[in-house]
Formats: structure tokens, sequence, C-alpha cells
């Protein structure tokens, strides 16, 4: 899902990021839709999502396997508005109007996508990145 928001920006740059031309940063377009991938992928390794709160600061005290997805999407976001991250698709100059393509542009990253422990479809895809269009 990062190759098509990095390869299709517009005019986004940036903040502090020194550049003569549109760019999003990898990191940045890998992060705006981790909140919406991580509550999608948990139920299945929930553990696995469950570790991830606990190694990023999360407070796993009584938190069930069913909503570890949910709590690690909460710690991610806490982090992206602590670090002043811009919020969500929308903030790097992408609307509904563009999730087509951007689905598109994801369906031939298989080396990447087939890694994911849920399989997904064409819907799927859709409704993650309108997920993230707002992030928190």
């Amino acid at each position: 899902m990062s190759y098509p928001i990095a390869g299709q920006v517009k005019d986004y740059k940036a903040t502090e990021y020194v550049t003569d031309h549109p760019i999003i940063p990898h990191g940045l377009s890998v992060v705006m839709t981790s909140p919406a991938v991580f509550e999608f992928t948990a139920a299945m390794c929930p553990e696995r999502h469950v570790e991830a709160v606990k190694a990023l600061g999360g407070d796993v005290t009584n938190l069930k396997e069913a909503d570890a997805g949910r709590a690690l999407a909460d710690v991610l976001r806490k982090y992206m508005q602590d670090m002043k991250v811009d919020n969500g698709l929308t903030a790097l100059g992408y609307g509904s109007e563009d999730i087509p393509a951007l689905v598109r542009g994801t369906l031939p990253q298989e080396r990447v996508t087939r890694l994911s422990p849920r399989t997904h479809t064409e819907d799927d895809l859709t409704q993650l990145f309108e997920a993230s269009l707002t992030v928190y």
C-alpha cells in the first residue's frame, strides 16, 4: 500500500524535508495505513499484535486478544499525534476519489502483500485506504 501512496504523490512535501519536488517519504507512506492494517490483520495472529502493543509501551494488563488490533492501532495513533505526523492520507493530498488508483497500485505489489497474515481482496484494500484518509 505504501508504494502507490508515495508513487502517486501530487504536490505534498514533508515538513522539514528539503526537496525541490513533491515527495512522500517511504516511512510516512507506511505509517499512514499501519493503524488500519494492524486492525485488519490482528485476527490472524492476535498474540503477535499483543506483543507489539507491549513493545511500543502500551498497557496489556487486561488486553484481550480480540482487542489486540484496536489496541495496537491506538498506540500507533498516539505516537503519530505525539510526533505531529500528518493526519492521514487526506493530509498528504489524497481523497476518496484517489482510492481506486491506490488500490490498483497496490495489487501488483504481491511480493509485499503476500506477507500479510490475512488474505485480502480489492474491497479489503479499498476499506483500508478509506480508514486511512484520517488516522486520528
